[in-house]
């Protein structure tokens, strides 16, 4: 595993140990990357959140590319551990803040983000009753991005969001949502 692109670029990543975490293969994280390069034009700047995080690739990812800050959040040791030790060898230390516990039982954020990744177990209803959760404390704002990656079998249906785009990648489905209060920029 390795970064795609920005100040960080070709840089090797570690995995959490064990079964339980599922890293975002190179190709997804690319594909992911050329949708919201085309988006957005730039991640210069965005406050980044990277939920159900495991190694961290994503945020990261996110941080080589310009964002100015990432939180990223797992309930998993190892996998808090390794975005630690991934933070720690790219010099981002800095730009970061590590949470160790369940997604599903965040609070209220006085400051919503621009961008934010959710990675949950598959079949699990995880990121619909995560972004139901956000939306109501406060973590989704009218500008913010939202990219959901679920098995491709799965479905999002959050009342606040709109499913903005959809990709299909091997056995993986990238859903991109945004506020109902925002209209994004058609492809």
């Amino acid at each position: 595993m390795r970064i795609i692109a920005g100040e960080w670029r070709g840089r090797k990543l570690i995995a959490p140990k064990g079964i339980t975490t599922r890293p975002t293969t190179d190709r997804t994280r690319e594909t992911l990357f050329n949708i919201l390069n085309s988006r957005l034009g730039s991640l210069q700047d965005l406050r980044v959140a990277d939920l159900f995080a495991g190694s961290g690739a994503l945020g990261l990812e996110a941080l080589s590319r310009g964002a100015k800050y990432c939180l990223f959040v797992d309930q998993e040791k190892h996998a808090v551990e390794t975005i630690r030790k991934n933070a720690s060898s790219l010099g981002a230390c800095e730009r970061i803040k590590v949470q160790h516990g369940s997604v599903l039982s965040l609070g209220p954020t006085d400051q919503c983000f621009d961008l934010i990744f959710l990675d949950p177990p598959y079949k699990t209803g995880a990121a619909n009753v995560a972004l139901s959760r956000m939306v109501r404390l406060g973590w989704i704002g009218n500008e913010t991005l939202i990219s959901v990656e679920t098995s491709i079998d799965e479905t999002i249906d959050v009342d606040g969001l709109s499913v903005e785009k959809i990709r299909d990648i091997a056995k993986t489905k990238i859903h991109l949502l945004s506020s109902k209060r925002q209209s994004l920029r058609k492809d």
